[in-house]
């Protein structure tokens, strides 16, 4: 077995995360707010791991379509690369133009664009929905016949690129701005600015959305985010409020005409007081973007976020030495821990009872990868010690994080 060196993608773009930071506050530029970057990374920790339970799925599924159904056995040479690098960023174009134009799609979609914030914090935001939905177009490119290792690579290229365009230090490009995605273009794609919307879903190239029409130029300063701001961190509320909004906007409809239109009709076919609604019952919408936290709590999300992230890079490295019961623990381990910094950005009070989940499973991994009696003594010893004080520690923990 190998080490998977895909987890150094994990330091590589956070070194481009931190020096696109340094480079804004030498620059006097805010484009950083703390609950915005970390919610950000929030979502892209889930996916990475995420990715580490499918990205072979989509592989098998290529190889499966390529080797029953394809129309032509196509070779690899400069030629067929460039045709499958157009195929594939077309293909990419209506999926992305889809994504925000069929409720559906929208649903996985809309995660990306929840930060007010723009910048390569924002370009973590991927679900793995998001990349399930992404790969039903890809399937497409086996069918007409390009191989699966050839996709693969060009999909790892596919998820590079975008990243870099996801920033506001970079002004507009000259004569690429003809040719390519640039920073330019994207910025008014993460815009809810009334004339930006719906504009600019290229990934690589913008000359599909001047072929089809959907190409704008930026021309006034964006504003990022939704229409109508989540004003939430939760991990949980961001990935299925939509979600949410289509099952009762289903619920409300009684024709089959219209129900499908709930699921393939437009973000504008629902009733926006429907989320209305569901906030006051699940989110309590009230968390202000530039909202001030103790030092305490601040310290606290940091140092949660940093373990969560190397548990991330450590799980990917050595994923072909741990057991699968190990990876699906380790991975119940940084969505609790992910959920837990979104809740604490919400400041909700509730997060002890995942933080005590996450010791149960850290003594169990703890002892599964070092046995021997003594560790099993004081992770025996702390686990009854816990569970006899748990309110009591449970207050102090509250009072330490939340008390000025």
């Amino acid at each position: 077995m190998k080490l998977n060196y895909i987890a150094f993608a994990v330091p590589f773009f956070a070194i481009f995360m931190l020096l696109e930071y340094y480079i804004s506050v030498r620059k006097n530029k805010k484009v950083h707010h703390f609950n915005e970057s970390i919610a950000n990374l929030n979502v892209g920790i889930a996916e990475r791991i995420a990715d580490l339970l499918t990205t072979g799925t989509f592989f098998f599924v290529f190889s499966w379509l390529y080797a029953n159904f394809s129309i032509f056995s196509i070779e690899s040479n400069a030629t067929t690369w460039i045709l499958l690098f157009l195929a594939t960023d077309l293909l990419w174009y209506w999926y992305h133009r889809f994504g925000h134009t069929v409720n559906l799609f929208w649903a996985s979609h809309i995660v990306h664009h929840q930060s007010d914030d723009f910048n390569y914090t924002a370009a973590a935001r991927i679900t793995v929905f998001q990349a399930v939905a992404r790969g039903l177009f890809w399937c497409v490119l086996p069918i007409i016949g390009f191989k699966p290792e050839m996709i693969t690579v060009l999909l790892l290229i596919h998820g590079t690129y975008p990243f870099f365009t996801h920033t506001q230090l970079v002004g507009k490009l000259g004569w690429l701005e003809y040719i390519i995605v640039t920073p330019s273009h994207h910025r008014v794609h993460h815009s809810s600015n009334p004339e930006y919307l719906d504009k600019n879903y290229g990934d690589m190239l913008i000359v599909w959305d001047k072929i089809f029409g959907t190409f704008i130029e930026e021309t006034t300063e964006p504003k990022y985010g939704l229409t109508q701001s989540l004003g939430s961190y939760s991990f949980l509320w961001q990935h299925f409020h939509y979600v949410l909004e289509l099952i009762v906007a289903l619920r409300m409809t009684k024709s089959v005409k219209q129900k499908l239109k709930v699921i393939f009709g437009g973000p504008n076919d629902i009733d926006a007081r429907i989320r209305t609604l569901l906030e006051r019952k699940f989110s309590k919408k009230t968390v202000d973007i530039d909202i001030k936290y103790s030092k305490k709590l601040t310290n606290s999300i940091i140092a949660k976020t940093i373990v969560t992230i190397t548990v991330l890079f450590f799980t990917i490295l050595f994923s072909n030495f741990i057991t699968a019961f190990n990876i699906f623990l380790i991975t119940l381990f940084i969505i609790l821990s992910v959920i837990a910094t979104g809740a604490m950005l919400d400041q909700k009070k509730w997060i002890f009872h995942l933080d005590f989940l996450r010791s149960i499973i850290i003594g169990y991994l703890s002892f599964s990868f070092f046995p021997n009696s003594l560790l099993l003594f004081v992770i025996i010893l702390f686990g009854v010690i816990g569970v006899l004080f748990y309110q009591t520690i449970q207050s102090k923990y509250q009072d330490f994080l939340f008390s000025a």
